[in-house]
């Protein structure tokens, strides 16, 4: 039966509908290859993505384990550093605590020297001083290793005291006679400046000169006396290198100097002289 609602009269005509064995179009083929060149896009950004996601984890793992291994690195080298000096301590001194008192000081003396480096300051006077100090820590070890003030003060003891008790004349005659001998040089020393400078060395003197009778009498072990000696040539050293700059100070000015470019001022001004020369500022109305 006819479907009357097409063929009443003026009513429109289905649209034709394609064929599917027609062959489309050329602005369907650009719509199909627009989409499949966009799809393929997004493929390879994906793709990047993925990638680039896989390198950045690999990247951040190689960093973390070279950190973890630059660390471990700086941690083997402070164990060797402190054992060292504490295996030094307790080999040549017989004690650890030898080895952390002088190799602080080492450290703290190449740290003065490092920055009086920086300062300016000759290193043929570093060189000096630290052979004088090696000279007194060396003359240091080997009276005190071979036990000689001791020695020294028990033989003079014996000759001079020898009426009065052994257990305590020796230790009061190296603490008296030092005294004495402190006493006589701080006043020496202070003699020019009057009456109050001149007891102030007396008593400075005789303070200083008691203690060195005390330290000088007691009887140390050999490994005591070396330790000894090396502990007085690292407190000379840092003492003497920098004896001149704390006699006259840093020099301010010559530092300024070394960080001011002088020939490139120098050549800008000259530059500057030669441009004016040339084209000269006229006057404004």
């Amino acid at each position: 039966m006819d479907d009357r609602s097409t063929n009443r009269a003026g009513a429109p005509k289905p649209a034709s509908r394609p064929n599917p064995d027609e062959p489309p179009g050329l602005r369907a083929q650009l719509g199909s290859t627009f989409t499949a060149g966009k799809r393929l896009f997004r493929a390879h950004v994906d793709l990047a993505k993925a990638e680039l996601s896989e390198i950045v984890d690999e990247v951040k793992r190689m960093v973390a384990l070279i950190a973890a291994a630059i660390g471990i690195l700086v941690l083997a080298g402070l164990l060797f550093g402190i054992g060292l000096f504490l295996f030094l301590g307790e080999w040549l001194f017989g004690s650890i605590g030898w080895g952390v008192l002088l190799g602080t000081l080492l450290l703290v003396d190449a740290a003065i020297v490092a920055v009086l480096l920086a300062l300016d300051i000759n290193s043929a006077r570093l060189g000096s001083a630290l052979a004088i100090a090696l000279i007194a820590g060396l003359i240091v070890g080997v009276v005190f290793a071979l036990d000689l003030t001791h020695r020294g003060w028990t033989t003079l003891g014996d000759a001079v005291a020898a009426a009065y008790d052994p257990s305590t004349r020796t230790v009061l005659l190296a603490i008296i006679a030092s005294a004495a001998v402190g006493a006589i040089l701080g006043l020496l020393n202070r003699m020019a400046g009057g009456v109050g400078d001149a007891i102030a060395g007396v008593v400075i003197g005789a303070v200083i000169g008691a203690i060195v009778g005390l330290l000088t009498v007691v009887s140390v072990p050999a490994t005591v006396g070396a330790a000894l000696g090396v502990l007085v040539a690292l407190v000379v050293w840092p003492i003497l290198a920098g004896r001149d700059l704390m006699r006259t100070g840093i020099d301010g000015e010559a530092m300024m100097r070394k960080f001011t470019p002088d020939e490139t001022i120098g050549l800008t001004k000259e530059t500057i002289e030669w441009v004016r020369a040339r084209m000269p500022l006229t006057p404004r109305s």
